[in-house]
This record gives structure tokens, C-alpha cells and sequence, in this order.
């Protein structure tokens, strides 16, 4: 039995419909971490979705309840197949984003998987179901071809992932022994292009939170008060237009991060950012000394999210009593993010604007992390990639987004590669979410041959 007829088999899996048919089953699940009606679905997910079908495999499944109160349950499945072989800890989340069903386009339904031409539209089926799905599918071919993995292998599926993980640290720091292995290899986010797989080793950090001017109790008339009371919208728009000059460059020096080294530009040199099926980058937008490559994965950026005073869908002549907006710090290695809060603080103090008030989000936020390209296992899983697609991955240090890779890092002292399955232009986190079926059949192949490599030896240890 070979390496090709796994391959072989994997997308034969694909071409006859099982692949599409095993995802509709996946993205029928609500599993809306942030609806709290939806809690029952998340333990349904783990226990009649994964469980049953790694148990098939061969893994030994246990369903965990979160360290946190109502937050969701963490699966936790084991394949032990020898002593002296090779720990592949891989992972996903079973959980999705809010599901916005109001808002997708007539025909489609978050719940539902449909089909049209190429893609295949559903909630989860980027974000991260169809993800972890491919990577449970490429075992199985594995399995099916050499009766054996050649490895052994541990799965962590948690339900919490959109709403920051919470309780997944706690877990592992808990549970060390029994998510011990040699290295994390899992999915999540995107391709830099959807025609080329992509290898990222870690992510950049994010901490959401709230500037908020919150001046009196109540709106008042705009003609009979307007000059005498203070505007919390002008106040806040004001304050915000102080973190960022004209073109969103920080100007809070603690933001910026002087670790943009010349190791990490080199990675970074050439990477394709235009295109891959998301909107026009806008060039006179973010550093303006930097690439954009060094823009998306070197650098820190500030958003703001959402703002809201007064009542912007029905507009009255009055003053309002506050401004909010939700603001947000996409960060790297480099920044101290126990520093964030304090020095936009200072910041903004020094800058006239005490009355603005910062209300940091207790979940939703992750710390950063990064691996070298050089590493031995990222050099394994680069070299296996090219073997099986004919080309070199895309390969860089961290994601632009953000994901709990620091439990895998810092909690468990693994190196982490993230093998991504899905395209920029997804519409993760939005309405009309989709994968496209050529980069699903792609990787199918590709993690078959990944694993089947991982069996075959020798790996990094």
C-alpha cells in the first residue's frame, strides 16, 4: 500500500460527494457559542458529530466540561498506537459565529450546506468545521491504505473558539500529561492564496475593548442645549483620532513593536497579499514604511469595529448622553500586552481626554505567538505539502488573525505549524460563509499525504 493510493483514495472521497455530504451533516449543528440557548448543541456536537466519528477511527474519546462556568465542553480523543512513535496533537472548534441568518442572501441558510458552482455555503464550513473535517477525513485514508497511522495522534475539539476560548487554558494547564506530543499540527484561517497551500506557525494577538464617554443621565434638545452641553460623540471621535494619524499609522509608541526583525522581513519578502479572492488591499492605508506583507503579519494594526451614539436608524434632534466604540489592537510578538490598556491610558490622558473611559472585554482576546520558518518541523510539513501539490507552500511566521495557538506554545512547549484550508474571500464571520470545493479537494490531498508522511518517518524529535 502507498503514499499515492492514499491520496488516491482521499479524493475519491471527494469527487463522489461523501466530502459535501459529511460537512451538510456538520453545518446542520447550531453550534452558536455566543447564543447561550445554543449550549445543548455545542455537548450534541461533541458527543453524536466527533466522538462517534473518531471513534470509528480508532480514537479513545472523552468529553470534558469547561473549567469555566457555561462555557462550552472540550473533546479530547487519543489514538495510541506505539511507545517509541512520533505524538501528533492536532485540533479544532466545533463552535461558529453568531449565525446572522437575516442577513445572507436569498437561497442560502447558515444551517444549511448548499452548492453553486464551486462553492459550498454554510455556517462553519470555513470557520471551522469543514476544516477539522478534512483533517479527520485524511486519517481515515491513511488508516484505510496502511491499516495504521505510523503515529500516534491526539485531537482536541473545543466548542468556545469565537468567543475567546475561555477555559481552554485552565484545561490544558490542567490536563499537560495527557496533551503531551511533539508537535501541534492543526487548521484554521485562511490561504494567502487559494490556489497555493499556506503554512503559518503562529498568530498575531488581539485585545478587544470599549472607549466610552459617558457625560449625563439622558439626550437633551439640540437647539435649546446645543453649545452649552458637551458632545460625548465629538469628544470620543476626537480621542480615537489621536491612537492613528490620517492613514491609520499608531501613534502610541507603546503599540509599536520593534520586532520586525530582518529574519522575520526576509520570510515575509514576496508573499502575495493582493488578490486570493478578498477585496483590493488599499496601499496609502497602515505603515507607510512598511510592505504590505509587513503590514498584515509584522506589524500592529487598530481598528474600530463598531461605534454607536444616540440613535443612528432613527436619528432625534438631541444631544445624546454617551458615545461607545468598540475598538480593537491586532498585535505581535513584540508587544507587551499587559501594557495595552495602560499606555493607551496614559495616551489618552496626556492628550486632554480623562473623561474617556477604557472597558477592556473580559473573553476575546488572544496573547501572540511565532515559530521560525527554519524550525525542523516546519520544514517536514513544507517538504511533504510540495511533494504531494507539485509546489512550495506559502510559509509565514504568524497569521494576521488570531487563534488560542499559546496554549499549544507557551502552556504545552510545542512548535505549532497550521496547515489552513479555507481562502480569504470566505466570509468567515459574515454572512454567505462558503469554502470552495478545488481548495477542499486540494487539501483533502495534501494533509493524506501530510499524514502519511508523519507515519512514514523519520520526523523531527
Amino acid at each position: 500500500m502507498t503514499r499515492a493510493i492514499a491520496i488516491e483514495t482521499i479524493a475519491g472521497y471527494f469527487d463522489d460527494g461523501r466530502f459535501e455530504d459529511d460537512l451538510r451533516d456538520l453545518v446542520a449543528y447550531e453550534t452558536e457559542s455566543q447564543n447561550p440557548d445554543q449550549a445543548a448543541e455545542l455537548t450534541r456536537y461533541l458527543e453524536a458529530a466527533m466522538a462517534v466519528r473518531l471513534g470509528r477511527l480508532g480514537f479513545a474519546c472523552d468529553i470534558h466540561p469547561n473549567p469555566v462556568a457555561d462555557a462550552g465542553p472540550i473533546l479530547v480523543a487519543e489514538r495510541h498506537e506505539a511507545e517509541d512513535l512520533p505524538t501528533i496533537l492536532t485540533y479544532g472548534h466545533g463552535d461558529v459565529i453568531r449565525a446572522q441568518s437575516d442577513q445572507w442572501r436569498e437561497g442560502l441558510h447558515p444551517f444549511r450546506l448548499v452548492a453553486e458552482h464551486d462553492r459550498l455555503y454554510g455556517r462553519g464550513s470555513a470557520d471551522n468545521k469543514g476544516q477539522h473535517l478534512i483533517n479527520i477525513a485524511a486519517l481515515d485514508a491513511v488508516l484505510r491504505t496502511r491499516g495504521k497511522l505510523g503515529f500516534n495522534c491526539r485531537m482536541v475539539i473545543e466548542t468556545g473558539e469565537e468567543v475567546g476560548s475561555p477555559g481552554l487554558a485552565e484545561f490544558f494547564r490542567a490536563h499537560k500529561d495527557a496533551l503531551s506530543a511533539d508537535v501541534l499540527i492543526a487548521s484554521d484561517g485562511p490561504r494567502l492564496q487559494p490556489e497555493t497551500p499556506t503554512i503559518f506557525m503562529g498568530t498575531r494577538g488581539a485585545l478587544t475593548f470599549d472607549l466610552v464617554v459617558d457625560l449625563r443621565d439622558g439626550a437633551h434638545h439640540s437647539g435649546n442645549w446645543g453649545g452649552l452641553l458637551a458632545d460625548p460623540a465629538m469628544i470620543l471621535a476626537q480621542a480615537l483620532a489621536t491612537i492613528t494619524d490620517a492613514r491609520g499609522q499608531i501613534r502610541i509608541p507603546e503599540w509599536r513593536p520593534d520586532s520586525l526583525t530582518d529574519d522575520v522581513r526576509d520570510a515575509l519578502r514576496g508573499l502575495p497579499i493582493e488578490g486570493g479572492g478578498g477585496p483590493s488591499i488599499d496601499e496609502d492605508w497602515g505603515e507607510e514604511s512598511l510592505t504590505p506583507a509587513e503590514r498584515a503579519f509584522g506589524w500592529n494594526s487598530f481598528a474600530i469595529l463598531a461605534m454607536k451614539s444616540g440613535a443612528p436608524d432613527a436619528p432625534v434632534n438631541a444631544i445624546a448622553d454617551r458615545a461607545r466604540a468598540t475598538c480593537q489592537l491586532r498585535y505581535v510578538v513584540g508587544t507587551d500586552p499587559a501594557n495595552i490598556v495602560p499606555s493607551l491610558r496614559r495616551h489618552l490622558d496626556a492628550q486632554g481626554f480623562e473623561t474617556v473611559r477604557i472597558a477592556p472585554f473580559e473573553q476575546g482576546f488572544f496573547p501572540a505567538t511565532r515559530l521560525s520558518p527554519e524550525h525542523p518541523w516546519v520544514q517536514f510539513v513544507a517538504r511533504s505539502i510540495e511533494r504531494t501539490s507539485g509546489q512550495a507552500p506559502h510559509v509565514f511566521p504568524n497569521l494576521a488573525g488570531s487563534l488560542p495557538n499559546d496554549v499549544f506554545a507557551d502552556i504545552l512547549g510545542l512548535p505549532t505549524v497550521w496547515v489552513p484550508h479555507s481562502y480569504r474571500g470566505c466570509s468567515q464571520h459574515a454572512p454567505d460563509e462558503h469554502v470552495l470545493k478545488p481548495v477542499c479537494r486540494d487539501a483533502l490531498k495534501v494533509m493524506a499525504g501530510l499524514f502519511w508522511d508523519l507515519g512514514d518517518g523519520p520526523c523531527p524529535r
